[in-house]
């Protein structure tokens, strides 16, 4: 049985960070794509960021130079490190993973998804 879990998510000011964690279990994801989503309040899931097997990264416009993800395989899990949060942050943020290694953001392209850690960025 494939299971991801989410981890690191919770309140922070503007310009605060947070690192969130997403651990696999059944499923080794080193070889294959792992992409972050969130779902902000009213709004339609999107694509934040992914990493292929090959650490080739991808990130939206919105996070770029701010988010950084990265994977550590010995633990079989998958990091995403953000940077100078905003307001407009504030979602549900998923971690997926599948069977292929191509590097995207389209959701429909992920096999397995965690059940998400919420971010909310207020002052």
């Amino acid at each position: 049985q494939v299971q991801l879990v989410e981890s690191g998510g919770g309140l922070v000011q503007p310009g605060g960070s947070l690192r969130l964690s997403c651990a696999a279990s059944g499923f080794f994801m080193e070889s294959h794509t792992v992409g972050w989503f969130r779902q902000a309040p009213g709004k339609q899931r999107e694509g934040v960021s992914s990493i292929n097997s090959s650490n080739s990264t991808l990130y939206v416009d919105s996070v770029k130079g701010r988010f950084t993800i990265s994977r550590d395989n010995a633990k079989n899990t998958v990091y995403l490190q953000m940077n100078n949060l905003k307001p407009e942050d504030t979602a549900v943020y998923y971690c997926a993973t599948g069977y292929s290694n191509y590097l995207h953001l389209n959701q429909y392209g992920y096999d397995y998804w965690g059940q998400g850690t919420r971010v909310t960025v207020s002052s």
